[in-house]
């Protein structure tokens, strides 16, 4: 006798029971994004969900279901041997599809008719996907947000690291972007990820943090790469508190020329980084600067598009898009020893502000 199927709703508990989360959707669907942590164990292929959409578009939804009923078993008998097998008798699985219906069903049907005691999202990944758009717009009402701004190659995304390993709450935009934020920024071994896909790790992050503390993130753009923040956090970014992170050229010169080792030894790729910015700067300046990049002198071309480029356009002095710095901090070098120190003292600076209720 099989057990019932338990529907679950969003938000899911902290302290989940199931041993898998379980995306039965198509490899391309999964890809653009899914529930963090879940594995894929479609259903239906790629190729299979478009015939069997083809068809119940164009010849009848009878036909479709006949096709698919035959081609989801198949994929389940398959699933049961390459991985439920080895599941003990406690084995509780989660299972999901787009809206809760007939492929997350047809998976746990077969589960339960197992014995394993077993649950189904309630909506599918749609209904996940509203979940993760309002915590995110309530995230960006309820938290206490400190913005590091500052010139390009401060350091802004070493303090974070660095508060986030001394426990700090970071929200670590470029990270979760894959995009260091400038048109040098993109990442070929790490591409972007989806935008959806973006968003469900920004409400990872956000769903985490608590509401006594500040969370500390660098001040950005509406766009990172090809990606867009999500408007309720980018309104509440540009009136939060800021803190200025202040560095001296030489020293951000020589911080980005060895962030960017690996991406100058593609010298076309610099090449053709600096044709994106003739729109803003005279044809012999971009001649110089492609002239220092075909002979390797990484520094000086560094120190030239910070000085002639970025710092020209850029502000922090609450001018651009974020508020007027409420304190401004030094960061001589960028070493781990005098990176921490200022983290130290920007968590402390942090502190007194959340105290004083600054933040609102």
């Amino acid at each position: 006798m099989s057990r019932l199927i338990e529907r679950i709703h969003f938000p899911l508990s902290a302290e989940s029971p199931f041993h898998e989360i379980i995306d039965v959707r198509a490899p391309v669907e999964f890809h653009e994004d899914h529930l963090t942590g879940a594995i894929n164990l479609p259903v239906l292929n790629d190729e299979e969900r478009v015939r069997v959409g083809t068809i119940y578009k164009q010849v009848s939804p009878f036909d479709a279901r006949k096709i698919g009923a035959s081609l989801v078993s198949k994929n389940i008998s398959a699933h049961l041997e390459s991985h439920f097998l080895s599941k003990g008798k406690d084995y509780r699985p989660l299972v999901y599809c787009w809206r809760g219906g007939q492929r997350s069903g047809s998976l746990a049907t077969v589960l339960a008719d197992i014995g394993w005691s077993t649950s189904v999202i309630e909506g599918g990944y749609r209904s996940y996907r509203g979940h993760v758009i309002e915590t995110i717009r309530r995230g960006a009402e309820e938290l206490n947000f400190v913005i590091l701004n500052g010139f390009t190659g401060a350091g802004k995304t070493l303090l974070l690291k660095s508060l986030a390993r001394s426990g700090e709450q970071v929200l670590d935009l470029e990270g979760l972007a894959c995009h260091k934020g400038s048109v040098f920024g993109g990442d070929r071994e790490s591409p972007q990820p989806a935008q959806k896909r973006f968003e469900s790790l920004l409400f990872d992050r956000i769903s985490r943090f608590e509401t006594s503390r500040p969370v500390f993130l660098e001040a950005e753009s509406a766009k990172i790469g090809r990606l867009n923040l999500p408007n309720p956090l980018w309104q509440r970014m540009k009136v939060a508190p800021v803190i200025e992170i202040s560095s001296p050229l030489a020293a951000r010169a020589d911080y980005l020329t060895a962030d960017y080792a690996k991406w100058v030894t593609d010298s076309e790729r610099v090449r053709n980084t600096i044709d994106r910015l003739r729109e803003y700067q005279p044809a012999q300046v971009i001649v110089e600067w492609k002239t220092l990049a075909d002979r390797g002198d990484w520094v000086t071309l560094v120190t030239r598009l910070l000085a002639e480029h970025y710092d020209r356009r850029y502000s922090v002095g609450g001018s651009g898009y974020f508020e007027k710095p409420s304190l401004t901090l030094e960061l001589p070098g960028h070493d781990k020893a005098t990176v921490s120190a200022c983290a130290d003292i920007l968590a402390e600076r942090a502190a007194s502000i959340t105290a004083s209720g600054a933040f609102r």
